[in-house]
């Protein structure tokens, strides 16, 4: 539950990929990369539902062993040019339909499985105080903005009119990025024409960069991995 009503937690978790072959089942630190975003919406208090949506039965095999619901997804939402939105639109759908009345969806990518309960759990605590429709995880951004750079005929100028990309970080303004580890929206703000996870008055929760990695290709597993050993000590 979240402020008096029902909060489901998705996973989604396609086949293919091509950066790494079986991404969502690749064994990170002993288990499954899709089980340690399960996992955790498993610990997290309020959650009434942790549902996977998938179009790959292997996937769905090893989301329903380990306590997920599964929901298998149609061919057109499982392609690389498939939006996450699109399949969150159609799974609200169908959870409508079926009698669902859940105002609240927490969109959790398996790609980012070192998040925490506590990563979560503060996401609920901002939409607690009313204040917000959404809240998502950031963290600092990778490259300032004031220091980008376009390239147009083969000239560079700085991507920010004015920007002095040359100044010492210390004196650039923050800048942050969304880090993919969590989101939460009211589900009856997924409209048919919008293109955001993100409705209405966006809340924001600030993760630190270890535990921000979000996993693309066999390198980033390779980090990770060696995150968890390090915490373990």
């Amino acid at each position: 539950m979240l402020n008096g009503s029902r909060l489901i937690a998705v996973i989604p978790a396609r086949g293919g990929s091509k950066s790494v072959p079986r991404k969502n089942l690749y064994p990170l630190a002993g288990k499954p990369l899709i089980l340690w975003s399960i996992d955790i919406a498993k610990c997290v208090g309020g959650i009434d539902r942790v549902i996977v949506s998938t179009d790959d039965q292997e996937i769905a095999n090893v989301a329903s062993a380990h306590g997920a619901e599964v929901y298998m997804r149609p061919a057109h939402l499982a392609t690389d040019s498939a939006l996450v939105i699109d399949t969150l639109k159609d799974l609200v759908a169908t959870l409508i339909r079926e009698g669902e009345t859940a105002d609240w969806v927490i969109l959790l990518e398996p790609t980012c499985p070192l998040r925490s309960v506590e990563d979560v759990e503060e996401c609920m605590r901002v939409l607690r105080s009313g204040a917000f429709d959404s809240v998502a995880t950031f963290k600092s951004a990778d490259l300032n903005p004031h220091r980008a750079w376009r390239i147009h005929q083969g000239i560079p100028e700085v991507f920010i009119p004015g920007a002095i990309p040359w100044l010492p970080r210390q004196l650039l303004p923050p800048a942050y990025q969304l880090n993919g580890a969590v989101y939460v929206f009211r589900s009856n703000m997924l409209g048919s024409d919008s293109r955001s996870i993100l409705p209405g008055r966006i809340g924001a929760v600030v993760m630190p960069k270890e535990r921000s990695y979000d996993i693309d290709d066999p390198i980033d597993f390779t980090v990770v991995e060696a995150l968890l050993k390090e915490s373990e000590k």
